[in-house]
């Protein structure tokens, strides 16, 4: 993203709307960030046969059976997006799926062991970036708690502007 700065010093309003996009582009250049660092993993562990999004969602879906659906309604991913992937996931042969018994339409999906083997290269990944953050004294337990309920208030105020405003 790429914001006009104001030609005046920012005060007040102008200076929280100039703060939330800077928050918006960051948090979108480190999701980003993250699908690079997840690929540049996988490179160095030889995996170059699935992508960086389908790792993730291998990682989300973990030890679950889903359906897409389930996925789309807990914010993880976007309709297309989820159904494609899912379906290059069990081609290649990282998930199991079959029918659901009740709803015919539906289809519900578990991880196969080379899918887990995905699941734990990502899981490796974070542990040691966790423990390199806090290690080094980038930041700490109060500093993550601080940023996730944050993260999480600005996830519930775009939720109700979704469902309330239209």
């Amino acid at each position: 993203m790429s914001f006009q700065k104001p030609l005046s010093p920012p005060t007040g309003q102008t200076a929280f709307i100039m703060a939330y996009l800077d928050a918006l582009s960051l948090v979108e250049r480190l999701h980003r960030l993250l699908l690079d660092v997840i690929k540049d993993e996988f490179e160095r562990v030889g995996i170059l046969d699935i992508n960086a999004v389908q790792a993730l969602l291998l990682f989300n879906i973990g030890d679950h059976e889903v359906t897409a659906g389930e996925l789309k309604s807990r914010g993880y991913y976007q309709g297309s997006n989820v159904s494609y992937n899912l379906k290059k996931l069990v081609e290649m042969g990282y998930m199991h799926h079959q029918r659901c018994e009740v709803d015919r339409r539906s289809v519900r999906v578990r991880l196969t062991e080379k899918g887990r083997g995905i699941r734990d290269v990502v899981a490796g990944l974070f542990a040691r970036h966790a423990e390199g953050l806090e290690g080094r004294g980038v930041l700490g337990p109060d500093g993550i708690d601080q940023i996730t309920s944050s993260l999480r208030r600005v996830e519930r105020y775009w939720t109700d502007q979704i469902r309330y405003i239209y």
